[in-house]
Parts: structure tokens; sequence; C-alpha cells
């Protein structure tokens, strides 16, 4: 069992969630995050004040799959969110050790389904 985390820009989530149920995953879960990496923000102004905005926006995508599911969803979110350019985001690949449904008390790769 693996989680995959992904960090996306926000418009590209559509395609991303579109992709990932084309390859069959279709449990994830989608929080907002803010950011920094090779894109290093921009600068704005606001009333005649100059500051720097250096988080951006971002959106968290986690994504717990089995062993045979692992490539399909990377390849999926990389087919989805990737545009070429700089700020497409990164993805993570963390071995899961458990995995309990709490409806059914279903441990392990069953639980993920």
């Amino acid at each position: 069992m693996k989680l995959i985390i992904a960090y996306i820009q926000p418009h590209k989530l559509q395609d991303v969630k579109q992709s990932l149920y084309k390859n069959e995953v279709f449990k994830m879960s989608v929080t907002n995050a803010l950011g920094c990496g090779e894109q290093k923000g921009y600068h704005e102004s606001y009333r005649g004040v100059e500051f720097e905005v250096n988080l951006l926006k971002k959106v968290r995508l986690e994504v717990a799959v089995n062993e045979d599911f692992v490539q399909k969803a990377i390849d999926a979110i990389v087919q989805g969110a990737r545009t070429g350019h700089i700020g497409d985001g990164k993805i993570f690949v963390v071995d899961l050790a458990e995995c309990i449904r709490i409806r059914t008390g279903e441990e392990g790769k069953e639980a993920i389904g």
C-alpha cells in the first residue's frame, strides 16, 4: 500500500480528477494549500504599497492505493497536471503502514478498495 501525495496547480484539478477516473482511481482527498518552489512568487501592489507574494495557491491531492495501482495513479496525475512550465507541482510516494475502514473494520488492502 502506498500514499501518493501530489501538489498541483488549482486550475489543473479537474484535469487530474478526470485522468485518475480514466485510470480507475476514484478515491482521493483534496486540500487547498500554500507553497513556494522554483516559481518564487511575484510582486504586487495594493493601494500604493508594494509587497511580495511568495506563498502561491496549490492543491494537495492524497490518494491511497494498493501496489498494482501506484504507477497508474502517478501516470494519471502527471498527465492531468503537466503544462510544461515551472510550478506544475510535485508527487511524493510514501509507504502506507496500515489502513482501516472505520465502517466495517476491514484492514490493509481490503480497506483501501
